[in-house]
């Protein structure tokens, strides 16, 4: 879009824009670098044609550290992370936006400060904001699917990918590497029983997924395109049904 597209929707009540949050890290041997980034996006394209809103360029980075032991993984600070994503809602709302509907596509390390920078600029700038997180609005069809927990460039992404990026996934060489059961702990939100909240993953704990699986955690063995739509459409139908109640309050 052009500055006088922006200009005219605005002018038309254009108020709500997707603003998509990833990373750049490794997804095993057989999903791109820039997997969450891309997930994000195409849930925010669908979405945005169904309730007529833009979508904002994506960040394409975000907190990594696990992740630094193989290459093209690219890690940013999460208070830097924070002030830039305080920053493009700044701007956005400097010409206009009102509703902000952020999209991670990162999972559970990215949320720590998105969440702030979300509850900053509610206060800051009198916004209107939420988050939207994949593994927590897909809870109620991931089982159905046959999947197991959250984990790293598993089944779920897998699917995903293979669904819409199909040309991007190497499938014959992805290697399994299911969850190692841990006590009182699980990041998936689906995850029913006592758990704690969030425990740092360990630099060995990265060199044995490497080792054994070249990062992945889970079983990308079980993607399937027909799993990738499924979970997809149903992402898309919540993140528009998230909008038009964002835009109805």
């Amino acid at each position: 879009m052009t500055w006088e597209e922006i200009k005219i929707k605005k002018d038309e009540s254009f108020k709500t824009i997707i603003l998509p949050f990833g990373s750049t890290e490794q997804h095993g041997p057989h999903l791109p670098l820039g997997t969450d980034t891309m997930v994000a996006m195409t849930l925010a394209e669908d979405a945005a044609i169904k309730a007529n809103v833009p979508v904002a360029p994506p960040l394409w980075f975000g907190w990594s550290p696990h992740h630094m032991i193989l290459p093209g993984t690219i890690t940013i600070r999460p208070e830097i992370l924070a002030e830039m994503a305080f920053d493009i809602i700044s701007s956005l709302h400097q010409h206009g936006f009102d509703k902000f509907v952020l999209i991670n596509g990162h999972r559970i390390v990215n949320i720590a400060w998105m969440q702030i920078a979300g509850e900053r600029a509610k206060r800051e700038l009198g916004i209107k904001l939420v988050i939207f997180d994949p593994a927590y609005m897909s809870k109620s069809i991931t089982a159905k699917l046959g999947w197991g927990d959250v984990g790293h460039a598993e089944e779920i992404e897998g699917s995903h990918m293979m669904y819409r990026y199909p040309d991007l996934v190497k499938m014959d060489w992805a290697i399994d590497n299911p969850h190692p059961k841990k006590p009182l702990y699980s990041v998936d939100p689906s995850y029913k029983e006592d758990t704690l909240c969030y425990v740092p993953s360990s630099l060995e704990e990265m060199k044995t997924a490497t080792l054994k699986a070249g990062g992945t955690m889970g079983e990308p063995s079980k993607a399937t395109i027909d799993g990738g739509k499924i979970y997809h459409d149903h992402l898309v139908s919540r993140l528009v049904e998230v909008i038009r109640m964002l835009q109805q309050k």
